[in-house]
């Protein structure tokens, strides 16, 4: 299979597109659950980025868990501020399409959050998920807290020793700080909600992510 390196590779700061000051706007209304979109949200409610691929699909594996107050697709780790979907595309802001994720850790942990993470894509493919092929698919847990950051690596660690008896490689998926995250155009925000037929890109290994407590 091609692949287009040119698009494979991140590329340097200084080569960023340039962007723009204003954000582009964003739907008021979750159109699956109708919560709010932006924030504030609710007491207690903790978040997390996630990178796997296309966005579109990617947000429906987590608006479909319960606890998950909302979700809403965006773009993040790169460099262009408030980056267009035309634009990321071109590979030239060195963002990952990824979906933010609000959810009740009193209704649904972060261990599952990360079980329908490592389970809903193939970790080991690097700048690629698939037949999608680009820096911005790239696998990414982006935390917001000392407690995210270590229960992702730990899970990393715990899924690489299922993935590789399994015969797969190494897992490339990059677990870093949350950067800022940027929403993306109103006509992706739960695509798939809005399309029933539309595309997803997403295909899982087919290895079980099994929780801390059942290893």
């Amino acid at each position: 299979m091609f692949v287009n390196t040119a698009k494979s590779k991140m590329i340097d700061p200084a080569q960023a597109l340039p962007g723009r000051d204003e954000p582009i706007p964003v739907p008021d209304r979750h159109f699956v659950n109708g919560h709010s979109m932006v924030p504030p949200y609710p007491d207690g409610m903790e978040k997390v980025i996630v990178g796997l691929g296309c966005f579109w699909g990617a947000e429906r594996c987590f608006w479909q868990q319960e606890g998950v107050y909302v979700t809403a697709v965006g773009y993040a780790a790169g460099y262009t501020p408030n980056p267009t979907y035309e634009e990321v595309c071109t590979g030239m802001t060195g963002h990952n399409e990824v979906v933010l994720v609000v959810y009740d850790p009193d209704i649904v942990p972060f261990e599952q959050i990360l079980s329908v993470f490592w389970e809903a894509h193939d970790p080991t493919q690097g700048m690629r998920q698939g037949n999608d092929v680009g820096t911005q698919y790239r696998s990414g847990i982006y935390v917001y807290s000392d407690g995210q950051k270590a229960a992702s690596l730990a899970s990393l660690d715990r899924y690489q020793a299922r993935l590789s008896a399994a015969g797969y490689p190494t897992i490339m998926t990059e677990i870093l700080d949350a950067p800022q995250f940027y929403f993306a155009e109103h006509y992706h925000q739960q695509y798939l909600a809005k399309n029933p037929g539309g595309y997803c890109g997403l295909g899982g290994t087919g290895v079980n992510f099994a929780p801390a407590t059942e290893d």
